[in-house]
């Protein structure tokens, strides 16, 4: 290009600019506001993230999608752990023989070691059994002097039975509902009304100076479970001794999470859970009527996902950062931080990370957890470190000091 060409080049561009910077602002311009743009480049912690007029680009909408559906992943995770952690009673049960209503698993000889449970003790004699509701009501007869709960198959509260339910101790016969039922209720029982098909129930009987043998006949003379069609003539019952047998009844940590979570929705009705959960798990592939099969790439995000929200739940748990402690200096906390068994900061607010807290680690919802019922409820609290804030050593004793008047215990 010529020296005369260059230069009115330059002038021309010089005019169009000012042109453009002078241009009158048309009737029908609008400012727009610099929060509601789109910047053609974003640095997060995802990296670039590139637009062009605020349309992403191919490389960032892969990227976005991903991080979604890992996102999806871990919240799945954290507001599905009661049902994953009550399928896994139930899974677990169906091992020992507990694979109908008529089956009852009693630990004759105490808990141990050997199976694998959240929270249990060695001092209480635990009697578990899974309902179905399939295929109509459910007469239940409880024994006298338990202390019962049953809860539906996403671990939520259906009811109470034996010194915390309404036959006070006495042993009584209850009701359970399906969900949506519509038939008759006859007269003479208890009636509790699940939102489930499949219901986990346990109680708690007592040692009577050091002895099972009350309790013990307690349940084989009064406990029955059998159909209201069959109530002019039940079936027998088996009673199934598991103390020291090895099994398992808690959830995965890993990718088979999402599978006891997809056996839940395939056989419960959606009204059993929010719509909400429920579409968090269908954009995981995870729907009522269809099959949970990810491809390649979907199930390496979830088996990171689960791998992120099992580390979220255990910090959640062990070193939990709700105001939860009974003390400021001391390790003690409380399971159901605000006294909520429905896990409520207030009315119509879910205390999330209160619900992980507690489902975490340990089983059993119902209000006589949550509220000060002397002599008749349970009153629970957690440690899990000791007096220096170090976490607790399985190899070690510890000396747990008890209030005024209670000798100190070691554990």
């Amino acid at each position: 290009m010529n020296t005369s060409r260059l230069i009115f080049a330059i002038v021309l561009a010089g005019l169009f600019s000012t042109a453009v910077a002078d241009s009158p602002k048309m009737k029908m311009t609008t400012d727009i506001p610099a929060s509601i743009t789109t910047p053609d480049s974003v640095e997060t912690r995802l990296g670039t993230l590139n637009f062009f007029d605020g349309y992403p680009d191919d490389a960032t909408t892969q990227l976005v999608y991903d991080n979604l559906d890992f996102m999806n992943g871990v919240q799945a995770f954290l507001n599905a752990v009661p049902g994953a952690s009550a399928e896994g009673f139930r899974t677990g049960w169906a091992t020992q023989g507990a694979t109908n209503n008529q089956a009852l698993l009693i630990m004759e000889n105490l808990m141990d070691s050997r199976s694998l449970y959240l929270t249990p003790n060695t001092e209480s004699i635990y009697h578990m059994a899974w309902f179905d509701t399939s295929e109509g009501p459910l007469v239940i007869e409880t024994p006298p002097n338990v202390l019962g709960i049953i809860d539906d198959h996403w671990f939520k509260y259906v009811g109470d039975f034996g010194n915390a339910g309404p036959d006070k101790g006495k042993g009584g016969k209850y009701l359970l509902l399906p969900p949506g039922y519509e038939g008759e209720v006859p007269e003479g029982y208890f009636v509790l009304r699940s939102k489930t098909y499949g219901n986990l129930m346990f109680y708690r009987g007592f040692l009577e100076n050091g002895s099972t043998k009350t309790s013990l006949e307690n349940t084989r003379k009064h406990y029955r479970v059998y159909s209201l069609a069959d109530a002019d003539n039940p079936p027998p019952m088996k009673f199934i001794n598991v103390s020291g047998k090895e099994f398992n009844t808690i959830h995965a940590n890993d990718f088979n999470f999402y599978e006891e979570v997809n056996a839940i929705v395939q056989y419960e009705p959606n009204e059993a859970l929010d719509p909400e959960t429920l579409g968090l798990l269908a954009s995981l592939g995870i729907e009522k009527g269809k099959e949970f099969a990810p491809d390649a790439r979907m199930k390496k995000i979830l088996t990171e996902a689960v791998a992120v929200a099992n580390a979220t739940a255990r910090a959640l748990t062990f070193r939990p950062r709700l105001d939860a402690y009974y003390f400021q200096d001391r390790q003690w906390f409380t399971n159901f931080h605000g006294g909520s068994y429905e896990f409520l900061l207030q009315p119509g607010v879910r205390n999330l990370e209160g619900r992980v807290l507690f489902h975490y680690y340990a089983t059993g919802i119902t209000p006589a957890m949550a509220m000060k019922m002397v002599g008749i409820g349970s009153q629970y609290a957690a440690a899990t470190t000791d007096s220096e804030g170090q976490p607790l050593d399985g190899s070690k004793t510890y000396k747990i000091h008890l209030p005024s008047g209670i000798p100190a215990r070691n554990f």
